[in-house]
């Protein structure tokens, strides 16, 4: 069954038409992210009412999202976005729900073409959104997102919406120009539009190519890299233990918590020192040393070795990758996988929290909201 994210706007309108229409059966579910007052509670009850009337059935939830960005110092729309993913990774988990559709469409596409442009980007930035991708959720494994209005144009949905006599919900700050998406949307477009008025489809289009081209040269790419250091000067060596197999056992040093051995890590010992954190040191380490969020990592972590289902979200990347494929990604041999130490969630033990010394997980990152950090390295035997 599909789990479909309705605003209230005419594009999620589009979207939960054309579903229906479809025939399948489906749910809707619907974010009150509590930052228009009045307008955002006149959504709610407007997608609420549709679903009812249609015999769909519905989800609600309300965010305070401004108290959420700033717990975490991202921005709002950052907030929202997180929220409301996560949010719908729990609905999947609870109701069995086997994909979620949200309503991204050509132009938002565009949109996302441009900002990342404008803050820089390498290839991944300029193929634009997929038709289809994954939501990762370490407890229900990654769940299908599927985009089903990519390739039409506002003008498309615009039709469609009038062919079909739907009504929907105008978001008013959609004409305020406060967010760098809107910036775009309402004062750039309109100039690319009276240099090519089918700019929407060109850039798409170009988005499709430049996707087509990448995959191309992939594996001749892969070939050439090596497993990378925290500081990007080349690959560490890995390290084998004196004892391959053991427990790990733990001692106390300090702040420090020596490792010796690592339960059959690749290296003597791993030294995991806790410290406070200002902001002020460079979060680029030296080769051989990680540092991480240490409340992000919480008190119970685990110190291992690779075992089948293990999985982690490398710092930067979208998604999260079977630690099966990361070994192949880097080149790390077969009989060398049992050796590369792993930090691991006591929480979840297969999600990997730090590849030692090389990468750690997103989701333990040091941000501006970091005070206390964990500092990661090795003492080779």
């Amino acid at each position: 069954m599909l789990l479909v994210a309705v605003s209230g706007g005419i594009d999620s309108m589009c979207l939960a038409e054309k579903v229906r229409l479809e025939g399948g059966p489906f749910a809707m579910a619907h974010c009150n992210f509590s930052l228009r007052g009045e307008a955002s509670d006149g959504d709610e009850a407007f997608v609420k009412d549709w679903a009812l009337a249609h015999g769909i059935p519905f989800h609600t939830k309300r965010f305070d999202t401004v108290a959420f960005a700033s717990a975490q110092g991202i921005s709002v729309e950052m907030a929202a976005r997180r929220l409301r993913y996560r949010w719908f990774g729990e609905l999947c988990r609870e109701h069995g729900y086997e994909a979620v559709a949200v309503a991204h469409n050509a132009n938002d596409n565009a949109e996302t073409l441009i900002l990342n442009l404008l803050r820089g980007t390498g290839l991944r930035g300029i193929m634009g959104m997929k038709a289809s991708g994954f939501i990762p959720d370490p407890d229900f494994g990654d769940i299908p997102l599927l985009r089903p209005l990519l390739g039409m144009t506002r003008e498309d949905i615009e039709a469609f919406a009038r062919a079909h006599k739907l009504s929907w919900r105008e978001d008013a700050t959609n004409a305020e120009n406060d967010y760098k998406r809107n910036k775009i949307r309402n004062l750039v477009f309109p100039v690319f539009r009276e240099i090519n008025p089918s700019f929407i489809q060109t850039l798409n289009r170009d988005m499709e190519r430049f996707s087509a081209e990448a995959d191309a040269p992939e594996p001749f790419v892969a070939s050439l890299l090596v497993p990378p250091t925290a500081s990007g000067s080349g690959p560490l060596p890995l390290m084998r233990p004196r004892v391959a197999t053991g427990s790990g056992a733990s001692t106390s040093a300090g702040s420090a918590r020596i490792h010796e051995n690592g339960g059959a890590c690749g290296c003597e010992s791993v030294v995991v020192t806790q410290e406070a954190w200002d902001g002020t040191e460079s979060v680029k380490q030296a080769a051989g040393v990680l540092i991480a969020d240490a409340d992000k990592v919480g008190p119970d972590y685990v110190l291992g070795s690779w075992e089948s289902g293990d999985w982690i979200r490398p710092l930067g990347a979208p998604g999260k990758k079977k630690m099966q494929d990361w070994f192949t990604d880097h080149h790390i041999p077969a009989d060398e996988k049992p050796f590369v130490p792993l930090l691991k969630s006591a929480r979840d033990p297969h999600h990997v929290l730090a590849v030692i010394p090389w990468c750690i997980d997103h989701a333990v990152r040091v941000t501006s909201s970091t005070r206390q950090i964990l500092r990661i390295s090795v003492k080779n035997a």
